[in-house]
């Protein structure tokens, strides 16, 4: 017989992801407040997602190497190393900026197959392989740098992290193009989750009441239209942010309906099961760091626009935002458990969080102290949570 959640099992039956949402809303009243709401004006809300989009592209596929078991400490270097390699190609042969791009895209796949055969295939553990490769790679990045800066990019590179599609279909004091691509995305959710829920009801599975399920529709699209708003009132849709959505669609996809996903979970949750259930161990191990080694290359292109220049200590400490960021999100110590969304929004409270206390002028070294205490306080959540799931078992 098909089940009709409760209010209270709604918010009950997955507490960790619940809890992760509703610590993402409180972070954002306490800071608006905090700030006198400069926080959520319009202005500051596109510095928001021109800011930290690189690190929210890192912590993709930072989750995917998490719950697969494993750890990657060398992102940040290879961010560093990408846009060196594309200033290199661009500001000193003059070559055109998309092959640049292209150029760093190569060397991130490349440091990622390099990275994933010592994992995969000889079998050292990863923390070892990426904590040489950030030193590896951040060497090399001086190298190719000569020790020194590299500026700037041509305005065609440097829009990838600073372009905004605005004017396109008009508008007074607002940009149409921003509310109708966002609106198209909340009409594409709304038809996913319904058929999520419909799903979910064909195999006798319990789901939320109707009312529940339209309410958390409509307050989804509130939220995200306001968001939009904001945007196309102060300088439109950046295209950056383009970027990120649909890399989020694409991993969101591959992790939850694909062959590849499935065996990344089941390799991180249960090693010798997925084994024997013959998943090929080696292979998904050497392409999880190849796609972290592509994801890399875009944050590093991102980044290097964003400044429009290559720094030889450009990246630094970026791998433990990305970290933070999935573990704030849900992702398992242990492996097997996380999602992209979740990465997303802990990524997003490490951002709000910076964002406002930077706002209110607080020292750059308090911040640091308030992200590690959040970061160990999202652990010590895992940990208890799993306890009290074995407790009532």
């Amino acid at each position: 017989m098909t089940g009709i959640a409760s209010l209270k099992d709604l918010f009950t039956r997955n507490l960790r992801q619940s809890g992760i949402y509703i610590a993402f809303v409180a972070i954002i009243v306490l800071f608006t407040v905090l700030t006198g709401g400069t926080l959520l004006g319009p202005t500051n809300i596109t510095n928001l997602v021109l800011q930290y989009s690189y690190i929210l592209i890192l912590a993709i596929g930072m989750v995917i190497i998490i719950i697969g078991g494993h750890i990657d400490l060398s992102v940040g270097s290879v961010v560093a190393l990408t846009g060196a390699v594309a200033a290199v190609v661009v500001i000193r042969e003059g070559m055109p900026w998309w092959v640049g791009v292209l150029a760093a895209v190569g060397t991130g796949l490349l440091v990622g197959a390099w990275q994933g055969f010592w994992v995969a295939y000889v079998g050292i553990p990863a923390f070892i392989v990426t904590l040489a490769g950030m030193l590896l790679f951040r060497g090399l990045t001086l190298q190719v740098l000569n020790n020194i800066s590299l500026s700037p990019f041509p305005s065609e590179y440097s829009r990838i992290a600073s372009g905004f599609f605005n004017g396109l279909l008009g508008g007074a004091g607002y940009d149409v193009f921003t509310l109708v691509i966002f609106g198209i995305g909340i009409l594409g959710f709304a038809y996913n989750s319904w058929r999520n829920r419909r799903a979910r009801i064909s195999y006798n599975q319990a789901v939320e009441a109707a009312p529940f399920f339209v309410l958390r529709l409509v307050v989804i699209a509130a939220v995200v239209m306001w968001f939009a708003w904001q945007l196309a009132t102060s300088r439109g849709l950046p295209l950056v942010l383009i970027i990120l959505g649909v890399l989020v669609l694409a991993y969101t996809m591959v992790t939850k309906h694909s062959v590849f996903g499935r065996h990344v979970y089941a390799i991180g949750g249960n090693l010798a099961a997925a084994q024997l259930s013959g998943v090929r161990v080696k292979r998904v191990n050497f392409w999880m760091f190849v796609n972290m080694g592509f994801l890399s290359a875009v944050a590093g292109i991102v980044f290097s626009a964003r400044s429009s220049a290559a720094q030889p200590g450009a990246g630094n400490a970026l791998e433990l935002d990305a970290i933070a960021a999935c573990f704030i999100g849900g992702a398992a110590v242990t492996g097997g458990i996380g999602t992209v969304t979740g990465a997303m929004v802990g990524g997003l409270i490490m951002a709000v969080m910076s964002n406002g206390m930077s706002l209110m002028g607080i020292d750059q070294s308090v911040q640091q102290v308030v992200k590690g205490i959040v970061l160990l306080l999202a652990v010590a959540f895992d940990v208890w949570n799993k306890k009290r799931a074995s407790a009532t078992r």
